[in-house]
């Protein structure tokens, strides 16, 4: 996996802000896998990455932890997964994991390191870490053609 941009953001909203730029240049099809520690800023993320999208700002967006699949609608669906509850990958093949990779929407994936056996061989992974109470640092990680056309789009918008 070949890491290209590392962003450094000091707030939950500077999260949102990049994910937005993020979210405005998904196209269907495109999975994204979220890592990190509780409280890294991976909702946060995922709450820009959704407006982005173009999510309408009235639509509350939360981790889908307990029901593990939140559907969203904006200019492609969204599809935003959570897998913290998940002790082995087969659990999202019952699920029907597939259904939503590489398909009509965008991929979503918090606690994707749960499931990386299933991740499709293209997905743009961004691990997620503290740096101190209120930093945070995300390395952005192509992982085939489509994620690296994605971080090199990005690295116009940052």
């Amino acid at each position: 996996m070949k890491c290209q941009i590392s962003v450094v953001s000091h707030s939950p909203e500077e999260t949102a802000g990049w994910g937005r730029k993020l979210g405005g240049l998904l196209e269907a099809g495109d999975v994204v896998a979220l890592i990190g520690e509780l409280g890294a800023g991976k909702t946060a993320l995922a709450q820009g990455i959704a407006r982005g999208l173009g999510v309408p700002q009235d639509t509350y967006i939360a981790s889908p932890t307990f029901t593990l699949i939140n559907e969203y609608r904006g200019r492609v669906p969204l599809y935003h997964l959570d897998f913290y509850r998940i002790d082995h990958p087969s659990e999202c093949v019952q699920l029907g994991l597939e259904d939503y990779l590489g398909g009509a929407g965008v991929a979503l994936i918090e606690w994707a390191d749960k499931i990386a056996s299933l991740l499709p061989g293209d997905h743009l992974a961004i691990r997620l870490a503290h740096m101190d109470d209120t930093t945070r640092r995300a390395l952005l990680c192509a992982t085939g053609d489509r994620s690296a056309a994605l971080l090199r789009a990005l690295e116009k918008v940052f």
